[in-house]
């Protein structure tokens, strides 16, 4: 554990080394006034600190561009930078950044008033294009300054972190969702096979069990029409199956010879039609009888195979062991579809009905997967309970992905419908302080607000909100705990780590 955070600390603080005074943020006092813009489309995220822009005089944009899909930034590209007001534009092409990620462009604006910043990229994944509109130009410098001055953001509570640092990490933001959010029961529910997942193998006829090899363990995987047993009926004194086997075997190589006889004699009207018809009736019988036998059974005894693919659940014999026919020899479990029976207290029995989803948390390696993720369904819910047991049971159906085991319990969220529309953000945002739950809120996307929030009831993935944030927000959901060591840290310059 403490290497793991002296690593996250080593990468924290990476880019911290390279600084550039000239650089450094407008509220400063005496440094240059500087604007900051965020925009985003559906496959990127553009973060750029610029020059203000007037009339006749060139300003600088440093331009960081992160792609959503992964919070990395973009592979190499060439970038056209357009700054068009009204019908009249001016454009810059770059092809090469200034690190990856990071592209300097030089614009000298010509015309005053408000317009647009198109930018148009092209890499390996494709074309993409990002538009920011209402940007100023302005006539005089004195104005510009002025504007940008005013749009100065408050630092309290604040923490930098560069997008460099968060390149480095795994790091995300999205905005809250307004959803329909219902009533979650919080229970457990153990882990069982479906009814028709699950095979039992039985016994055919009465004998001695032989293991087919050494190695029919409760676990081993089995494929369809494997031979796991031999049920011999050698040493019986009674019933022995392989004395039935022979006689069926003699009776019916019997009937067949005297059956291909009688044929031939029949064809010169030597025996009669009566006695060939009861002939051929003798041989269709004892050949029923072989067919069946042989098909179970050998000298050796009755074969015992797989029904189907999957693995040995539980073995109910032991090699020697005597079985009569019926008796349960072993289950033969198909592996693909679990049962989840969950109990919940007698309190929600009026909410069950409108139970509709699930995530199911496992215990083991505390991964949380939805209903949906599992191709689940909810199966039934108990209408009653009984004197021993005054839970109501809840089953749930889903496919096993393989990291849940039969026989174990997980923690359950059983969701509820309702029309209810709240606020809800993923679990991974929370950082939590003496009881309090906090996120960081992106004011840009290198500056963060600490910010206390009010949760509802949690579905295992994501929380209600009930005050702190609003939709139009933007939080981290992935990496808050390195920026509340950032700002731990108090070490830390709000330009360090950028290239200029």
């Amino acid at each position: 554990m403490k290497n793991q955070l002296l690593f996250m600390l080593i990468l924290l603080f990476a880019g911290f080394s390279c600084k550039n005074k000239s650089t450094e943020l407008h509220d400063h006092e005496g440094e240059e006034v500087k604007i900051y813009i965020t925009e985003y489309s559906d496959q990127i995220e553009l973060f750029a600190e610029a020059d203000p822009f007037i009339i006749g005089e060139t300003a600088n944009i440093l331009a960081h561009f992160t792609l959503l899909s992964d919070f990395k930034p973009i592979p190499e590209s060439s970038i056209t930078m357009s700054l068009i007001v009204g019908t009249k534009g001016i454009r810059q092409t770059i092809t090469e950044p200034v690190k990856q990620g990071i592209y300097s462009f030089d614009l000298k604006p010509e015309i005053a008033g408000i317009g647009k910043i198109i930018f148009d990229i092209k890499n390996k994944e494709g074309d993409f294009q990002v538009i920011v509109q209402n940007i100023t130009v302005y006539t005089q410098e004195e104005e510009a300054h002025e504007a940008a001055e005013k749009s100065v953001v408050s630092k309290t509570n604040t923490t930098v972190f560069t997008k460099e640092q968060s390149w480095k990490i795994d790091y995300s933001t999205e905005s809250p969702i307004s959803e329909l959010f219902g009533q979650v029961i919080k229970t457990t529910a153990l882990v069982q096979s479906a009814q028709e997942d699950e095979i039992i193998v039985s016994a055919k006829t009465n004998g001695i069990v032989i293991l087919s090899t050494e190695n029919v363990l409760e676990g081993m995987n089995v494929s369809s029409g494997q031979v796991l047993f031999t049920i011999s009926g050698n040493e019986l004194a009674n019933d022995n199956s392989s004395v039935r086997f022979a006689e069926a075997k003699n009776n019916f190589e019997k009937a067949k010879a005297d059956y291909e006889r009688l044929q031939e004699l029949a064809k010169d009207k030597i025996v009669s039609e009566k006695e060939l018809l009861s002939t051929k009736n003798q041989y269709e019988n004892a050949k029923v009888t072989f067919d069946n036998l042989n098909k179970n059974f050998s000298l050796s005894g009755q074969k015992v195979s797989s029904p189907a693919t999957g693995f040995i659940k539980q073995l109910f014999v032991q090699n020697g062991q005597y079985v009569e026919a019926g008796y349960p020899i072993a289950t033969i479990s198909k592996n693909k579809t679990l049962l989840l029976i969950a109990e919940v207290q007698q309190k929600y029995a009026s909410i069950l009905s409108t139970i509709n989803s699930a995530n199911i948390r496992t215990i083991n390696n505390n991964q949380t997967f939805s209903l949906e993720q599992l191709n689940g369904k909810v199966l039934s819910y108990g209408k009653s309970t009984n004197s021993n047991n005054y839970l109501i049971p809840v089953n749930l159906q889903i496919e096993n992905k393989g990291s849940l085991v039969m026989g174990e319990f997980v923690e359950i969220f059983l969701k509820a419908m309702s029309n209810k529309q709240t606020l809800t953000i993923p679990n991974s945002a929370f950082l939590e302080e003496q009881g309090n739950k906090f996120v960081y809120v992106q004011i840009t996307p290198e500056l963060f607000e600490k910010r206390e929030v009010k949760t509802g009831g949690t579905d295992g993935l994501k929380t209600e909100i009930l005050n702190g944030i609003s939709t139009n927000d933007r939080i981290v959901i992935k990496g808050a705990i390195l920026i509340k060591l950032a700002q731990s840290s108090g070490a830390l310059d709000a330009h360090s780590g950028h290239v200029h």
